[in-house]
């Protein structure tokens, strides 16, 4: 179904890791450690400035892959693993881009369900990686019969 997706990107789109925005997800997922809000901390620490908490990058536009036509509803996140390079640090500019990693059928209990995997990659304005981040998204019988590809 999906399978004609794989190795498509979207295109890179300009993000960044904005002070204000650090701030109201860290309070959001409650962890106010001091090395994402308190600027002191962060001028002491080995990065010289705050970094963002690790599953920040959920805020980033990663832009569209246009090809790939998803349901808005009915998917089910699977899981979602990030690899980091180094942390993300308050201020600076990324490029996103989402890519289809794979996609696979299997069948259980409820029918046929589609697995598929999706990166999400963040870049420095030096095409040097950051972090990468692999989602795996389960869409079920129901939903996959409602799919007109």
């Amino acid at each position: 179904m999906f399978t004609e997706q794989i190795g498509k990107r979207s295109e890179k789109v300009k993000n960044t890791v904005e002070r204000g925005a650090v701030k109201k997800f860290a309070e959001s997922i409650g962890d106010m450690h001091p090395i994402y809000l308190d600027e002191e901390t962060g001028a002491k620490s080995r990065y010289g400035r705050n970094i963002a908490p690790p599953t920040f990058p959920r805020v980033f536009d990663y832009g569209v892959i246009d090809e790939l036509k998803l349901p808005n509803k009915g998917l089910i996140h699977g899981e979602q693993l990030y690899h980091y390079e180094r942390p993300l640090l308050v201020g600076e500019e990324l490029l996103c881009y989402s890519e289809v990693e794979d996609y696979y059928e299997r069948t259980g209990s409820s029918g046929k369900m589609g697995i598929l995997v999706l990166s999400s990659n963040g870049e420095d304005l030096n095409g040097n990686t950051i972090f990468t981040s692999r989602q795996v998204v389960i869409i079920t019988e129901a939903v996959r019969k409602g799919l007109t590809v």
